[in-house]
């Protein structure tokens, strides 16, 4: 055997290793998100979350299309990235009271397949929506 066919694996587990993007896996569970919801949740730019999706999507582990102008996600339903994602949910047990909370946001900023108006702009700390 060479190391050549295990580069997959390699790729997929070099892509689970980063707390973001485990973030990121644990609130597609739930459903698709708007990658404007998923950076409102994590708290970050949507350019590095594009980022990180990029990396999860290049293993086959999640899905993104447009509406619109909007990116939306979803984990994979290919069949190859099911035992992966079976496999990590039990281990992300642990981390289950703060990964609830990122779902439970990510709940109430669904924007509803972004509509005719678009995804809500992220609101800033003075509870205004920025621009």
């Amino acid at each position: 055997m060479t190391t050549d066919s295990l580069r997959p694996l390699v790729d997929t587990l070099k892509a689970l290793a980063h707390p973001v993007r485990l973030r990121i896996l644990a609130l597609l569970r739930d459903g698709e998100l708007c990658v404007c919801e998923v950076a409102e949740v994590l708290g970050l730019a949507p350019s590095t979350v594009s980022e990180h999706l990029t990396d999860l999507r290049r293993t086959g582990v999640v899905r993104e299309w447009k509406l619109g102008r909007w990116v939306h996600v979803a984990l994979s339903d290919e069949a190859a990235a099911r035992p992966v994602l079976e496999a990590l949910w039990p281990l992300m047990a642990v981390a289950e009271a703060e990964l609830a909370k990122d779902r439970a946001q990510a709940r109430a900023l669904r924007c509803e397949a972004c509509g005719p108006t678009g995804c809500p702009a992220p609101i800033a700390s003075s509870g205004i929506p920025s621009a």
